[in-house]
């Protein structure tokens, strides 16, 4: 009886290839705050949450309730947060689009109106407001792409923090595979060629397998061109 290969072991979601979840801190959302009220806190801790790139910051708010925020550059503990409509344009403060001005950098936007953020939360990245309209506010992406969004989502004014991780070496390989395996992801990857028949259809040399396979196959067997109308070079 033969061995499963890597595909059908890590579709099939053994610890080996499971993200660690419970090792997280939280997931991010943001506070709901009544419409002309704006709700202040106080940065009291700077966190690391393995399943991102960014720190968050713990935020104690005015009404004694402690939450998770993404922070921009320029946060630090004991700084001042607020959200609301009538929020103060400052770094960190978290408004409705709408009431941002343009050409002001934001992150962690929401795709529709109470999501909680879901655009943009990586180290480093931000937005640009390039118009405002009634109904609807155009965006410039971290990619150069116009996106539409609708005014009344909510976002974080400033540029995500962390964005100079990548300027730091990870020195060694084992830095680097504790990292990969933070996140579920298989690291190092070799290529399917050096590997051996047993996890892979093309290991050992195994050239003459055809390359397209049957977008009706199962799973693990779904390796290298799925459904392909074609294969080889156009001519």
């Amino acid at each position: 009886m033969g061995k499963r290969i890597i595909a059908q072991r890590r579709g099939r979601g053994s610890p080996t290839y499971r993200c660690p979840s419970h090792n997280y801190v939280t997931e991010l959302s943001y506070k709901k705050v009544t419409p002309g009220i704006i709700m202040s806190g106080i940065i009291t801790d700077i966190v690391h949450d393995s399943s991102r790139n960014a720190p968050l910051g713990t935020i104690l708010y005015s009404d004694n309730t402690k939450d998770y925020i993404l922070l921009s550059e320029g946060c630090y503990t004991g700084k001042k947060i607020e959200i609301g409509t009538e929020a103060e344009l400052d770094v960190g403060n978290i408004l409705p689009i709408g009431n941002i001005p343009e050409g002001t950098p934001i992150f962690n936007i929401e795709n529709k109106p109470g999501d909680g953020g879901r655009i943009i939360r990586s180290s480093g990245g931000y937005a640009l407001i390039i118009s405002h309209d009634e109904d609807k506010t155009i965006i410039k992406m971290s990619s150069k792409k116009l996106k539409t969004v609708n005014p009344k989502c909510k976002a974080t004014i400033g540029v995500v923090a962390g964005g100079e991780r990548k300027t730091k070496p990870f020195g060694q390989a084992g830095t680097k595979f504790y990292a990969m395996k933070a996140r579920g992801k298989l690291w190092p990857r070799t290529s399917a060629k050096a590997m051996n028949a047993v996890d892979h259809k093309f290991g050992g040399c195994n050239m003459g397998v055809p390359k397209t396979s049957s977008r009706h196959a199962p799973p693990g067997a779904k390796i290298g061109s799925i459904a392909a109308r074609r294969t080889g070079k156009k001519r």
